[in-house]
């Protein structure tokens, strides 16, 4: 086995008879053999439907749409962007296990089929979609670094045009696609301070740069997503303040929201989702976006108790650490949203028992985000230790990119969705494949292992003594 700086091993295959490429091929063909035609959540239905009416709007990011409006030339429902993202999603794990070779390519490829990671790449959906891009590119520049060989003019290319796609497929994915083609493409001549200050910088433009885009160059309307962040955290300072000037709602409608439970640190759906609570936030509607996020400025530094307790909050719940048992919105689904657009739900049965596996599996602490975050800051130590190599550089990109994108939740998210960790628990895992050198933990692994022992057990802890929540999507806005 290759030693954590050497050069990749590619001479051993994992399976007698059967390389790496192969044995992902093969994977490939199960995956879309299992879920075709794929499942697809409420997200992916009005996505479709913009898709075929050719009415765009920006709630979710329009240029998925625009390109399921491409691919519906090859065939209708949600077959040709399943065949899209798990082609990619396959292809650049290959390529990762083809470059480490040995024990690790068979590791590689376990990681991609661990079921809750497959089971959402199985869904027709924008995380899925990021993920599989990011999958590729990572896989080709990978393929060529590990070798230490230079990259391929069109490797060099099609890793670029996934990480672009990437980066406007989501909203929020500019936290982990910028970092990542910052130590990626960087050239190795820039100092570590100059790349640094890149990745704040590019994420930045990266963001106002993805709003132009959707608008002027994929016609998408106004939704009003924009003021959806702000919405919920001026909620939320409101009642935890117990000010409803502060953030210019009228005490009835403070009063609404106190008695309503409207925030909640689980998601925001319930602002919108229950009439008497849209009603007492609806005069944020009418403000513009910018007004909404002065206001909250102002009223965050005014009570700042009040908007660190809401973010903290909300941050322990999309990182599903001291939550209740059965914490929803996690597992990847067996049937897609019912719909009029002849949007189907996955032919065959063995992909209900995948689906009904990869459930289980997100109830326990191996798809709990905090515990990969940890795991991520080890290995980011870890790289400090380690001699400039391919590895070591391959590796820090994994891992900034994922522990990037997860500190950004503590400011930008207003749901706990899993999906939204995938990327960031799928490079993690790659990026401790290829710093692992197989040696026994000494002493400060062995803390480590302690301490992470520690959070899983608080995190069993709270499962038990605290009230489960509802699993059904309507009884969580009742």
């Amino acid at each position: 086995m290759a030693s954590g700086t050497g050069r990749a091993s590619t001479g051993r295959s994992i399976v007698p008879g059967l390389g790496p490429g192969w044995l992902a091929a093969l994977l490939l063909a199960l995956s879309l053999l299992c879920f075709w035609p794929g499942a697809v959540t409420y997200d992916g239905v009005e996505q479709y439907r913009q898709a075929l009416t050719g009415r765009y709007d920006d709630w979710h990011p329009p240029i998925m749409a625009r390109l399921w409006a491409i691919l519906s030339l090859l065939g209708p429902g949600a077959g040709p962007m399943l065949c899209l993202q798990m082609i990619a999603y396959w292809l650049g794990l290959g390529a990762l296990a083809r470059a480490l070779g040995g024990r690790r390519a068979f590791s590689v490829l376990a990681v991609g089929a661990f079921p809750p990671f497959l089971g959402w790449e199985a869904v027709v959906i924008k995380d899925a979609q990021m993920a599989g891009a990011l999958m590729l590119a990572v896989g080709l520049i990978g393929h060529y670094r590990l070798r230490e060989k230079p990259v391929s003019r069109w490797a060099l290319i099609i890793a670029s045009l996934c990480i672009a796609y990437a980066t406007l497929v989501r909203a929020n994915a500019a936290f982990s696609t910028i970092p990542l083609a910052v130590i990626l493409f960087a050239p190795p001549t820039l100092s570590k301070t100059l790349r640094t200050m890149l990745i704040p910088l590019g994420i930045a433009t990266a963001l106002l740069a993805s709003q132009v885009a959707s608008h002027a160059l994929f016609g998408a309307r106004d939704s009003g997503v924009q003021r959806s962040e702000a919405i919920y955290d001026l909620a939320a300072i409101a009642v935890r303040s117990g000010d409803p000037d502060i953030v210019g709602l009228l005490p009835q409608d403070l009063a609404t929201l106190v008695r309503v439970q409207c925030v909640k640190p689980l998601f925001w759906d319930r602002l919108f989702g229950r009439p008497d609570c849209a009603r007492a936030v609806a005069a944020f509607r009418r403000e513009s976006p910018h007004s909404l996020y002065l206001t909250l400025a102002g009223a965050a530094l005014t009570h700042p108790g009040a908007y660190l307790a809401h973010r903290l909050a909300h941050l322990n719940a999309t990182e599903r650490w001291l939550v209740g048992r059965d914490w929803p919105l996690a597992a990847p689904p067996a049937h897609s949203e019912p719909n009029e657009l002849g949007l189907a739900d996955p032919v065959s049965p063995i992909a209900r028992w995948c689906q009904g596996f990869a459930a289980w599996l997100v109830e326990t602490p191996l798809t709990w985000p905090v515990i990969w975050c940890l795991v991520g800051l080890r290995g980011l130590f870890l790289t400090s230790s380690r001699a400039a190599s391919p590895r070591r550089s391959l590796a820090t990109a994994l891992l900034v990119s994922a522990l990037v994108q997860e500190a950004s939740f503590a400011v930008l998210s207003i749901s706990s969705d899993l999906r939204y960790h995938l990327w960031p628990m799928l490079a993690i895992a790659l990026a401790g494949l290829i710093l692992w050198k197989g040696q026994k933990p000494n002493r400060r692994e062995w803390f480590f292992l302690v301490a992470l022992g520690l959070v899983i057990a608080a995190g069993l802890v709270a499962r038990t003594i605290l009230p489960p929540s509802p699993e059904d999507y309507g009884a969580l806005i009742a």
